[in-house]
């Protein structure tokens, strides 16, 4: 069993005052299979008041309002989360698996992970590169999304910065370089081409000396789970070929990034404005105590102090930035 602290920062900078700023957040994680969130707090600055619900697939979502001239928005999400160790998978699956995948879909609410969605839907250029990867109903479904994993790692280059989050599946296919996202929308999309249920999960990856992950440590991830016979929902990082197991925390899962961006919101004025993020992951052995503060790494409160400091004269050359960039 293993802890883990994750702490949140996001910065928008406006080029002059906006009169209201509405927003959601998708910060919180999970409590589902082998994860239990044990804290979670969300502070806002300008200070607002802080709703939540949960939507369809158990994801919990903050929402506020700010109703108030201001030139900044700084969010900070901070939770604790407890790991427990998955059982490991089988090499493969028994030789009627793909009969009983398909059964399973007929009786059961898997539809939503088996149409195109926005961002994971089947091109031309998907289509092509499926036969490139023998991307067929052969062997068993598990085998066939291992390979896949590791077929998509090798196949797509790392770049951060290479695509955006709204670049649709054809840009990484055809340049063969990608963040986080592009790796899960292709192998989600490739994964329904097969009829094998597959979903969009958005999170983060605890990072360590001993591990040679290739996505960014100070930033969000995403990776996939898809629903196999005899084993229900199964993580797969193809970003790192992985397997999705204790370092991966999730926040929310969905069809693909559109349903679950970190922040999604509008505001109200004419401006331009600027996005920063850090993200911090933090390991530990033992949960610390609830009823005491987390211990705040030094270079976290540089980052906080910064964050919260009167953003500098506004530059016309300012990018507008609607959704977050995951890396």
């Amino acid at each position: 069993m293993k802890f883990y602290s994750v702490r949140h920062l996001t910065k928008f900078v406006y080029s002059q005052c906006v009169s209201e700023s509405v927003m959601e957040t998708r910060m919180h994680p999970r409590s589902d299979s082998n994860q239990r969130c044990l804290s979670f707090s969300l502070s806002v600055s300008p200070r607002c008041r802080v709703f939540s619900y949960r939507d369809h697939l158990g994801n919990q979502i903050q929402h506020f309002d700010i109703p108030a001239e201001h030139n900044q928005l700084v969010i900070i999400a901070e939770s604790l989360v407890e790991q427990q160790s998955l059982a490991e998978l089988p090499n493969s699956l028994v030789p009627s698996a793909w009969a009983d995948l398909d059964a399973l879909v007929s009786y059961g609410d898997y539809w939503e992970m088996l149409l195109p969605s926005e961002f994971a839907k089947p091109t031309a250029k998907l289509q092509a590169l499926a036969a490139t990867l023998n991307v067929t109903r052969r062997d068993d479904p598990l085998v066939l999304v291992r390979e896949l994993n590791q077929s998509l790692f090798e196949y797509i280059r790392y770049v951060p910065r290479s695509t955006r989050v709204d670049s649709p599946i054809d840009e990484a296919i055809e340049s063969r370089e990608g963040v986080c996202q592009d790796y899960a929308h292709t192998m989600i999309a490739l994964l329904r081409y097969v009829g094998i249920p597959c979903r969009y999960v958005s999170g983060y990856l605890y990072q360590n000396d001993r591990e040679l992950d290739r996505s960014s440590n100070d930033a969000t991830h995403a990776w996939i789970e898809a629903f196999l016979p005899h084993l229900g929902w199964v993580g797969f990082d193809p970003t790192n070929n992985l397997l999705a197991r204790e370092r991966h925390i999730r926040t929310a899962i969905g069809r693909d990034y559109a349903d679950v961006p970190p922040t999604h919101g509008i505001f109200r004025g004419r401006a331009a404005s600027e996005l920063y993020v850090a993200v911090k992951v933090e390991s530990f052995d033992k949960a610390p105590a609830l009823d005491r503060d987390m211990p705040t790494p030094e270079d976290w409160s540089v980052m906080v102090e910064k964050a919260q400091e009167p953003p500098p004269p506004a530059s016309p050359l300012l990018e507008i930035q609607q959704m977050q960039q995951q890396q």
